[in-house]
Formats: structure tokens, C-alpha cells, sequence
């Protein structure tokens, strides 16, 4: 039996409940590039694009009433979204000047960086980890 082997992350889907408020949050706040945005008529939606890095990228997609879903982080399911960050006090600073609540900084106990968590639009868990 051959193994798989995966080669990284392409990509993570987001919905978002206001296109419009998360687009800016993702592109504006966070500084994501868009690689692409699309508008699918036959499902009322928009696909956005976004690149993370050289090979990882975000999907930021628009639907007519989604329902909502738990996202607390120790809900059973995707917990959070982990970014890496070079300089994790500037991104804290960045993101509160943008009004965004972030978590007190942390330390991982075996790795011994650090990180914090704050939350998109729709209160999905992201954290920032200090690379």
C-alpha cells in the first residue's frame, strides 16, 4: 500500500454573514492580497481569494443566510486559524489600532513561542503565532 503524501495547506474556506465588513477586515485589517474575486451569479455569492503566503491562500465566500455555527475554540470541529507572524507585538498593535480585541499574549508551553488569539467579523477564532 503506497502513502499519500501531502504537500502542505492551499487553502481555508470562510463564510462570511457581511461580505462587504469581512473583505475589508481580511484585505484592509490583516493585509491579505486579492488574488481573485468572483461573483457567482447562480449562487448569489462572492468567492474572494486571498493569498496568506507564497502557497497558502484564504477563500472568502458570500451566501444568502447562512446559518450560523459554533465557533467557540473548544467546540468539536475546526478549532482556529493559526497565522504565523514575525514580530508578534507590531501585529498586536496593528490589529488594535484597527479596533480588533485581542487575547493577552501567551506562551506555548513546549515550544515556548509566543501567541494570542482575536477573533474576524463573524467571531472566528484566529491566532497569531509568533514565527
Amino acid at each position: 500500500m503506497t502513502c499519500m503524501k501531502l504537500l502542505g495547506i492551499h487553502h481555508v474556506a470562510i463564510i462570511a454573514s457581511d461580505y462587504a465588513r469581512s473583505r475589508h477586515f481580511y484585505t484592509e485589517v490583516l493585509g491579505l492580497e486579492v488574488i481573485a474575486e468572483h461573483y457567482r451569479e447562480a449562487r448569489d455569492s462572492w468567492k474572494l481569494d486571498l493569498r496568506v503566503d507564497e502557497r497558502t491562500q484564504i477563500e472568502l465566500f458570500s451566501f444568502p443566510s447562512p446559518p450560523a455555527r459554533v465557533s467557540r475554540p473548544e467546540a468539536c470541529g475546526l478549532r482556529h486559524l493559526a497565522l504565523r507572524v514575525a514580530d508578534l507585538d507590531a501585529a498586536v498593535s496593528h490589529l488594535q489600532a484597527h479596533g480588533v480585541a485581542v487575547e493577552p499574549v501567551r506562551v506555548d508551553e513546549f515550544t515556548e513561542r509566543r501567541f494570542t488569539f482575536f477573533a474576524d467579523p463573524d467571531g472566528l477564532p484566529l491566532e497569531l503565532y509568533e514565527d
